[in-house]
Formats: C-alpha cells, sequence, structure tokens
C-alpha cells in the first residue's frame, strides 16, 4: 500500500512542502506502461539510430523505460534509494544492450523518457500545488537517473578493461615464453589487433612502482601516438608489444626503468612478433656487456654479446647475415674480410698482403657493407665479423636449431 509522501528540499522560511497523495502515485505507477510505450514513440521519432536497433534492443529500451517509471515510485516514497536506482531500472537490461547503446545514446534516451514524463506525470495529480510538487521530484530523479547510467556505464568499462589487460597480458607473456602463435590467434582478436600487420617488441627494465601504472603509461603513450600497443610486466621486465614498422622513438624509453631499452627486429603477424620478442628477450640480458649501449638499441647490434652468452640463434643470424652471403659472391670478399681483421682494420697493409691496391681493398669492403649491412669500419661490427667468420668455419652441432631468415 503506498503511504503519502511529502516533497523535500524546502528550506526556512519557504512554504511547507507539498505532499504527494498516495492515490496519486497508485495513478502514476498504473500509467507506467502506458508513458513506457509514449517515450519509445518518441525515440523512434526523433532519435535516427534508436530506429535502426534491432527489435529486441528496442524491446529492451521499452522494459528499461517502464521500469524508470515504477522506480520513480520507489524513489519518490524513498529518496535515500537511489544507489539501488541502477539496479532497478537498468538491472532489467542485458549485458549486450549496454555495449550496444553507448553512454551518449543512453542520455538521449533517458532526456526524451524524462521529456514525456514531465508532460504526462503532473497531469495525474489534481492538485496544482500536487503537479507543481511531481514537476520538481521529476527533475530530481533525472538528475539520479543520470547519475545511475553513468555507474552502470563506469563498472562495466571498468570490467571491460580489466577483461583487456588480462588478455592482453596473456599475449604478450605468450610471446616471450615462445608460444605457437596460433594458440594466441584467438586472444590477439579479442582486442582487435591485426594479425597480418608488421609488429616488433620492444624490451626495458619494468619502471618502479605498481605494474598497473606501467601498463596504464604504456596505454596512454599508445593513445597519445595513435600506435597500437600491448604491453605486460615479465619478471623485471616491461615487455611492450608495438604495431607497425616505424621507429618509436625516444618518448618509448621513457616508459621504462632504468638503463637502456631493447627493440626486437619487424615481424609479419604473431609468428613475426614472437621471433622479435625472443631476439629482444636475449639482447636485453646481455646489456651488461655492452657499458656503452645506446639508449634505444636494436637486438642485432648485440648479437655478438648474444653469441657469447650462449644464444643458438644469434649465431645462426650472424653465418646467415655475414658469412654465408659473403661466401656466395662472385669476388672474394671473404678473404678480403679476413685479411682486413688479420690487420686490425688498417685498410693499406690488407691490400698489401692480397696483392691488390688500395682502392680495390676500399671497393671490396664497400661490398661487403652491402651485402651484410654492417660497417666494416666501426669497431662493434669489426666485432661481429670476427665472431660471423669464425662460426661460419665451424661445423654445426648435431641438433643445433636454427631459424628462417625472414626477408
Amino acid at each position: 500500500m503506498l503511504d503519502a509522501v511529502t516533497s523535500a528540499g524546502s528550506g526556512d522560511g519557504a512554504a511547507p512542502p507539498t505532499r504527494i497523495s498516495a492515490a496519486t502515485l497508485r495513478a502514476v505507477e498504473r500509467a507506467a506502461g502506458r508513458l513506457a510505450t509514449l517515450s519509445v514513440a518518441r525515440m523512434d521519432e526523433r532519435l535516427s539510430w534508436f530506429r535502426a536497433l534491432p527489435a529486441d534492443q528496442r524491446s529492451w529500451v521499452t522494459l528499461v523505460a517502464q521500469a524508470g517509471i515504477t522506480g520513480y515510485i520507489t524513489w519518490v516514497n524513498n529518496p535515500a534509494s537511489d544507489s539501488r536506482i541502477a539496479g532497478e531500472v537498468f538491472g532489467t537490461a542485458p549485458r549486450d544492450l549496454i555495449r550496444a547503446v553507448s553512454l551518449r545514446r543512453t542520455v538521449e534516451l533517458v532526456r526524451v523518457a524524462i521529456t514525456v514524463a514531465e508532460e504526462h506525470v503532473p497531469a495525474l495529480a489534481e492538485d496544482p500545488d500536487e503537479r507543481r510538487t511531481l514537476r520538481e521530484s521529476l527533475l530530481r530523479y533525472s538528475r539520479e537517473i543520470a547519475f545511475a547510467a553513468a555507474a552502470v556505464y563506469a563498472a562495466a568499462a571498468e570490467t571491460r578493461g580489466a577483461w583487456d589487460a588480462r588478455v592482453e597480458a596473456a599475449v604478450v607473456d605468450g610471446l616471450v615464453r615462445g608460444e605457437d602463435p596460433q594458440s594466441l590467434s584467438s586472444r590477439a582478436a579479442t582486442l582487435n589487433w591485426d594479425q597480418a600487420g608488421p609488429a616488433s617488441v620492444a624490451v626495458g627494465a619494468a619502471p618502479p612502482g605498481e605494474r598497473d601504472q606501467a601498463i596504464a603509461a604504456v596505454a596512454e603513450w599508445s593513445r597519445r601516438n595513435r600506435r597500437a600497443t600491448m604491453a605486460a610486466v615479465h619478471d623485471t621486465m616491461l615487455v611492450v608489444l608495438l604495431a607497425g614498422t616505424a621507429s618509436p622513438g625516444a618518448g618509448l624509453t621513457d616508459l621504462f626503468g632504468a638503463g637502456p631499452v631493447v627493440r626486437g627486429p619487424v615481424g609479419l603477424g604473431l609468428a613475426g612478433a614472437s621471433r622479435s620478442a625472443a631476439e629482444a628477450v636475449s639482447a636485453f640480458r646481455v646489456l651488461p656487456a655492452w657499458p656503452g649501449a645506446p639508449n634505444l638499441v636494436d637486438a642485432a647490434d648485440l648479437l655478438p654479446e648474444r653469441v657469447l652468452a650462449g644464444d643458438p640463434g644469434a649465431a645462426e643470424l650472424l653465418r646467415t647475415e655475414i658469412f654465408m652471403p659473403l661466401a656466395a659472391a662472385n669476388a672474394p670478399l671473404l678473404p678480403t674480410l679476413d685479411a682486413y681483421l688479420a690487420h686490425g682494420g688498417a685498410l693499406e697493409p690488407a691490400a698489401r698482403s692480397l696483392f691488390i691496391h688500395p682502392n680495390t681493398m676500399r671497393y671490396r669492403l664497400r661490398r661487403i657493407a652491402e651485402i651484410t649491412g654492417r660497417d666494416p669500419w666501426l669497431p662493434r661490427d669489426m666485432l661481429a665479423f670476427t665472431i660471423a667468420l669464425a662460426l661460419g668455419r665451424l661445423p654445426r652441432t648435431q641438433g643445433e636449431p636454427h631459424w628462417t631468415i625472414q626477408p
């Protein structure tokens, strides 16, 4: 049985609040279905996107509108029940409706429904003062409905964000552990990741503080630079998967803790990203062997250190990228490089030892640089050449794993 209700909000010196009779509240309750139908008809008339909704979603909106009128009866009886509005009104809607109708559009629906209520609900009261009280209470109720809608969407966003974060961490951890890319495909698909596009992995020390803060900083960098990313803290490392081929720039290194950040090679799809992660992690672990490493360093620049640390993949890369192309060249490039390295990078003594002109020596060294992508005049590349030639002449250990080099 509905009791008579007094409108709230009167201040000192104000006229006594007008009571809403139980009869008027019952009339409002009986009109709930009709008002909901009128509201939906008005939505259909004014909102083109609402007309395009599937029939099942339109029917759910009708039920929500009706629950909103019924919720008004509950609220006006007990204004302190604001916290229950979300459950009583929006609890009738399935979770799919929240995904299909954005918060902005929900506000449009609420505005239409409240407008219809303001036009018809006060007329259900016979007393003019009671009608005024109904209008005032509807205004306050519309505010509570708006807050309740915002809370529902905020909770849905938090739930979805937490789920996405767990899936994202699982994909990145899977890449680091070398899981089959096919097994990661379905998880990446839920995050709308381009599984056929180019990608690379950056690895550095995890910044101090909570893991969630580090991941949030990467997400903010991603939005600011309009570049898709995934990130996870793996042991003491922050691992970031980057879409595209462009260099991440210096801004990326600010997301990591102290020390250089290693970027793996760009590869295609999740298979290429897995390869990039393997190289980046391998290079990150040997960074102490190169004290002068730049703040952002490619994993390929640490191939000599990775070989010394026992990385068979790095050894295979030096064989296939340096030794094998030089051995297959028409010109005698291997003997030229041997002589050059044997003389400590001194060009003219090396040329004399081969009985060739220094200009011929220079030409062959330029050809070596073109074929391998490494500069014979740089000390670190000379180290890579020295190790590559040794590896190329050593027999492979039976069963030694090797990588297929992608173009």
